[in-house]
C-alpha cells in the first residue's frame, strides 16, 4: 500500500540532502522490494521523520519513482547505452547481456535488477504498473533494434533477450558469482547469433 499523499513543504528539515535520500533509498527498495521496506524504516535510514520524507516525496510510491530513475541512470543504463552502439546485432545484444551480467553483480548495488525484481508480488497496483511501464519501454528498445535486421523476427528475439535478462537477475539475486553469470549471458547470445542467422 502506497503511503497517503500529503502536501508539499511541511516538516522537511533544513539542509535535507534529497539526492542522498534518493539514493540510500534505491539500495533499500532493491534489497529488500518495494513491499519490504516501510516508510518509518526508510525515514529512519534516511535521517528524517515520516513528514519529513512525504514532504519531500509526497509518497512512499514517489520516492520509489525517483529511487529506480536513479537505478536507469546509473546501474540499469546499460541497455540504453548497448542498443545504442553502431555495431552489428549480435554484437550489440551480446554486449547487452555481458553487460547485464556485470550489472546485476556489482558491489555497488544489490545483486539483480531494481526493476525487475522489485515489485514482483508488491500489494500496491501504482508501484506494479510502474515497473510494468519501464519493462515494456526495454522490450520495446530491443524489438526496434532488431526490426532493423530482422523486422519478421523481432518480437519473438526480444521476448528471448528479456526472458534472458529475467534469468540473470534471478541468478544474481541467488548469488551466482559474476563469472558464472557471464558465461550464461554468453550462452543466451551464442543462441541469438544462432537465430539471428537462420533468420536472414
Amino acid at each position: 500500500m502506497s503511503a497517503k499523499k500529503i502536501g508539499p513543504g511541511r516538516g522537511r528539515p533544513r539542509g535535507f540532502d534529497t539526492e542522498a535520500a534518493v539514493e540510500t533509498a534505491m539500495k533499500l527498495f532493491h534489497e529488500r522490494g518495494y513491499d519490504g521496506v516501510g516508510v518509518a524504516e526508510l525515514g529512519e535510514a534516511i535521517g528524517v521523520k515520516a513528514p519529513s520524507l512525504y514532504a519531500a516525496f509526497g509518497s512512499k510510491l514517489g520516492l520509489f519513482e525517483r529511487a529506480v530513475a536513479l537505478y536507469l541512470a546509473e546501474g540499469g543504463r546499460f541497455v540504453a547505452e548497448a542498443l545504442s552502439r553502431e555495431d552489428g546485432l549480435v554484437e550489440i545484444l551480446r554486449d547487452l547481456l555481458l553487460k547485464a551480467a556485470e550489472a546485476y553483480t556489482s558491489g555497488d548495488c544489490p545483486s539483480g535488477c531494481l526493476v525487475m525484481d522489485s515489485t514482483r508480488n508488491a500489494a500496491d497496483p501504482e508501484a506494479r504498473d510502474l515497473t510494468a511501464a519501464l519493462k515494456r519501454r526495454s522490450r520495446a528498445a530491443i524489438r526496434d533494434r532488431i526490426a532493423r535486421d530482422c523486422p519478421e523476427q523481432a518480437a519473438e528475439l526480444a521476448d528471448y533477450v528479456m526472458v534472458a535478462l529475467y534469468g540473470l537477475s534471478a541468478a544474481a539475486r541467488d548469488g551466482l558469482s559474476r563469472e558464472a553469470l557471464r558465461g550464461v549471458a554468453a550462452s543466451f547470445a551464442a543462441e541469438l547469433s544462432r537465430r539471428i542467422e537462420a533468420a536472414k
